[in-house]
C-alpha cells in the first residue's frame, strides 16, 4: 500500500488535498523543522530535473539553493529560510535560484509559509515557479527600453547640435558650444581643430570635463603646426568621409602616425585611453576635425556611437560652410552698400553726418540711402530717400534712382519742384524701378550766413530742424506725391516748393521711415518719440558735433527690423566764415561715413563758384533761375 492509498484510507480531505499538490501548476517542497525535505511534488521534480526519492531527506538549502552563478549561499544569508529561524510570517521573493540536477540554475519567485500541526511548527512550506521566461521577458524589455533611452538620447543630442548648427554664424562660439553638448554626454573630452582656407594654421577649442558636477572647462589655442612629411596623410585623412579611432597607447608607440603631430599632445594634456576623430567636410571643402575622447574605465565608443558623430560631423561640416557662404555674401553686400552710399562732401563751414543700419537680414542691403554733393551752381544738394523693397534688387533701383537726380539736378539749374518733375518722368519712363520717396534740398546762402532750405518732399516723413536752443519743428511744406506714383497714374499732381531759414548753429535732420516706424510702433508716436530726443540732445550736449548728435540719437531710439538712413546737417555760428571773419572755424568734418573709404564725395575735386545770396528772392516767391 502507498502513500495514496494510506491518504485514502484517513479522511476524503487529506485525498482532495494531495491531489492539489500532486496536480498543481508550481513546485511544492515541504521541509521539517531542521530543514530537510519531506515533502516534493511532480512539478518540482520536473522544474529541479531531479526524482523525489533522491530529495526527500536531504538539506534543501545545502541541496537545491543557490546563486545566478551557481555559487553556495551562506546558510546565514538565506532569506527563503526565514520561517525555520523563527519567523513567523510568510515570505516571497523573485531574486533566487535553485540548483537543477544538470549543474544549471532555475531562477524562481518563491512564497515560504511556516508549517504548523497542532499549533507547533513543524518546518515551512515552499511553493516556487520557474521565473526564467518572465525574467527573460523583463530582460528583453529592459535592453528595448535601454535601447530606446539611448536611442532618445542619440536623437536628442543631434536636435540639439541641429539647433545650435542653425542658429549661429560665429565660428568659433558654435565650436564652443557644441563641444559643450558633446561634453561629457559623448566624451570625457572633445577638441575642434579649424583650419583656415589653403592654410595649416586655425583655432583649436578643446573642451573637457570636470568634476563633482562642474561645467566643462573650455580652452583655446593655436593648432599645433605640422611638419612637411605629416601634410599629406593628415590631407588624406580630412579628405575622407569615415571617422578614425584611435588610442594614446598608438600615437605613443608611433611618432610618425598621422594623428601623432595633433593629438598626441592631447592625450599627454588631457589623459584618456580611445579616440574617435571626424573630418569636417562639406561640398568638396575641408575645415577640420572634431576628436571626441574617452578616458578611464570607460570603454570605446560603440559602432552606434561613431555613427552619431560621424553624422554630427557632417552636420558641422555643413554649418560651417554655410558660415563661409553667409560671410562671402555678406561680405559682397557689404561692398555694395559702402559703394552705393554716397561720401559726405566738405563745404566750408557746414559740418555733416551720415549713418546708415541696414535691415535686419543677413544680406545687409536694401533701398535706403542719403546724399549730399555740390550742385554746378554751388550750392550743396541734400537728399534723403527710399526706393521700394529690402533686397538687392530694391539697392539696385535705389542707384538707378539716385544717379537720375544727381544728373538732374547737376544739369538743370532749376527749382526742386521742377527736378522732381523731372525725375519722376524718368524713372516712370526710362526705369523699372517701383515707387520711392524721397526729399530733394538746397541749401542756399554766401560764406557767413543767412542760410536758407529749399526743398521738395516726395510721399517722405518730413526734415526735423532743431534749432541750437532746442526747439524744434517739422519741415511739413513742399510735400508732393511719390516718385513714379503720378506720372504712371497721369495724376498731373506736383511738388510745390517750400522754404525755411536755417537758424545759426541749427541742426537739419533727413531720415527714412525706419527711424520713426515700426511694427509696434505708429509713425506719429515714432515722429513724437524723434523729436523729443532730438530737442533733449541738443540741450544736454551743446558744443558736440554733428556725429556725436547722431550717434546719441540712434542709442536713445534704437530703431529696428527696417533700414535705416540718417543725414544730418549742422549750420555754421551766424557770419562764422564771412570775409573779415577771424573766429576759428569748427572741428574737422568726421571722416566717419558708411561709404566706402577709399571714395572721395561727389564733386569734391572741383571749383565751385560762390552762391550768390538768395534769401530777398526767396521771400519775394523764390530765386530767380535762369
Amino acid at each position: 500500500m502507498d502513500g495514496t492509498d494510506r491518504i485514502t484510507d484517513r479522511a476524503p480531505e487529506a485525498v482532495f488535498l494531495h491531489a492539489v499538490l500532486q496536480d498543481l501548476g508550481a513546485g511544492v517542497i515541504t521541509v521539517d523543522a531542521s530543514g530537510l525535505i519531506t515533502f516534493v511534488n511532480p512539478w518540482a521534480e520536473h522544474l529541479l530535473g531531479r526524482p523525489r526519492e533522491r530529495m526527500l531527506g536531504r538539506d534543501a538549502h545545502d541541496l537545491l539553493h543557490r546563486r545566478h552563478d551557481g555559487g553556495a549561499v551562506p546558510r546565514g544569508q538565506c532569506s527563503m529560510r526565514a520561517p525555520l529561524r523563527g519567523g513567523g510570517s510568510a515570505e516571497l521573493g523573485s531574486e533566487e535560484y535553485l540548483l537543477r540536477a544538470d549543474g544549471t540554475t532555475v531562477p524562481i519567485i518563491w512564497s515560504t509559509t511556516p508549517l504548523r500541526v497542532a499549533g507547533r511548527g513543524t518546518g515551512m512550506v515552499t511553493v516556487f515557479h520557474d521565473f526564467s521566461l518572465q525574467r527573460e521577458a523583463e530582460e528583453r524589455a529592459a535592453a528595448h527600453t535601454a535601447a530606446l533611452e539611448a536611442l532618445t538620447g542619440r536623437l536628442n543630442l543631434v536636435a540639439d547640435v541641429s539647433a545650435l548648427l542653425m542658429s549661429t554664424v560665429d565660428a568659433s562660439g558654435m565650436g564652443h558650444r557644441l563641444l559643450r553638448l558633446l561634453v561629457p554626454r559623448m566624451g570625457d573630452w572633445a577638441a575642434l581643430d579649424l583650419y583656415a582656407a589653403g592654410s595649416w594654421e586655425g583655432e583649436r577649442i578643446v573642451v573637457r570635463a570636470t568634476r563633482d558636477g562642474e561645467r566643462p572647462v573650455a580652452l583655446e589655442a593655436p593648432v599645433p603646426s605640422l611638419p612637411e612629411e605629416g601634410r599629406r596623410p593628415m590631407e588624406r585623412l580630412m579628405s575622407g568621409d569615415e571617422p578614425v579611432r584611435t588610442t594614446a597607447e598608438e600615437l605613443a608607440a608611433d611618432p610618425d602616425a598621422p594623428l601623432a603631430a595633433t593629438h598626441r599632445v592631447l592625450f599627454d594634456r588631457l589623459g584618456g585611453r580611445s579616440a574617435v576623430v571626424v573630418p569636417l567636410r562639406a561640398r568638396q571643402r575641408s575645415f577640420g576635425m572634431l576628436t571626441v575622447a574617452r578616458a578611464g574605465s570607460a570603454p570605446p565608443h560603440s559602432d552606434a556611437e561613431i555613427t552619431l558623430l560621424s553624422d554630427i560631423g557632417r552636420r558641422t561640416g555643413m554649418a560651417m560652410d554655410n558660415i563661409r557662404l553667409y560671410h562671402e555674401q555678406r561680405s559682397v553686400a557689404e561692398t555694395m552698400q559702402r559703394q552705393l552710399l554716397a561720401p559726405l562732401p566738405q563745404v566750408g563751414r557746414l559740418r555733416m553726418a551720415a549713418r546708415y543700419l541696414p535691415a535686419q537680414s543677413a544680406m545687409e542691403i536694401g533701398g535706403d540711402w542719403y546724399d549730399a554733393f555740390r550742385l554746378s551752381d554751388g550750392v550743396t544738394a541734400l537728399v534723403i530717400g527710399d526706393v521700394v523693397g529690402h533686397d538687392r534688387q530694391a539697392a539696385a533701383h535705389m542707384a538707378e534712382v539716385r544717379n537720375m537726380l544727381r544728373a538732374l539736378a547737376w544739369d538743370h539749374q532749376e527749382p526742386p519742384s521742377v527736378i522732381m518733375r523731372r525725375l519722376d518722368e524718368a524713372v516712370t519712363h526710362t526705369s523699372d524701378a517701383p515707387m520711392a520717396t524721397l526729399v530733394f534740398a538746397r541749401v542756399e546762402g554766401g560764406e557767413g550766413g543767412p542760410w536758407q532750405l529749399h526743398w521738395v518732399t516726395a510721399g517722405h516723413p518730413p526734415p526735423l530742424l532743431v534749432t541750437a536752443e532746442g526747439d524744434t519743428r517739422f519741415l511739413t511744406g513742399g510735400h508732393g506725391p511719390l516718385i513714379g506714383m503720378s506720372a504712371v497714374l497721369h495724376l498731373g499732381l506736383s511738388w510745390p516748393d517750400a522754404y525755411e531759414d536755417l537758424p545759426p548753429e541749427s541742426t537739419l535732420l533727413l531720415y527714412t521711415d525706419g527711424l520713426v516706424e515700426s511694427r509696434g510702433r505708429s509713425i506719429d508716436l515714432g515722429l513724437a518719440r524723434l523729436r523729443h530726443h532730438a530737442a533733449v540732445l541738443t540741450r544736454r550736449t551743446a558744443g558736440r558735433t554733428v556725429d556725436d548728435f547722431c550717434d546719441e540719437l540712434l542709442a536713445r531710439i534704437d530703431p529696428g527690423g527696417d533700414d535705416v538712413a540718417l543725414l544730418a546737417l549742422r549750420m555754421p555760428a551766424a557770419g562764422a566764415g564771412a570775409p573779415g571773419d577771424a573766429s576759428p572755424p569748427p572741428p574737422p568734418q568726421s571722416p566717419h561715413s558708411p561709404a566706402a573709404p577709399d571714395r572721395a564725395a561727389p564733386g569734391s575735386t572741383r571749383e565751385h563758384p560762390e552762391v550768390r545770396d538768395p534769401t530777398r528772392a526767396a521771400r519775394r516767391g523764390g530765386p530767380t533761375w535762369e
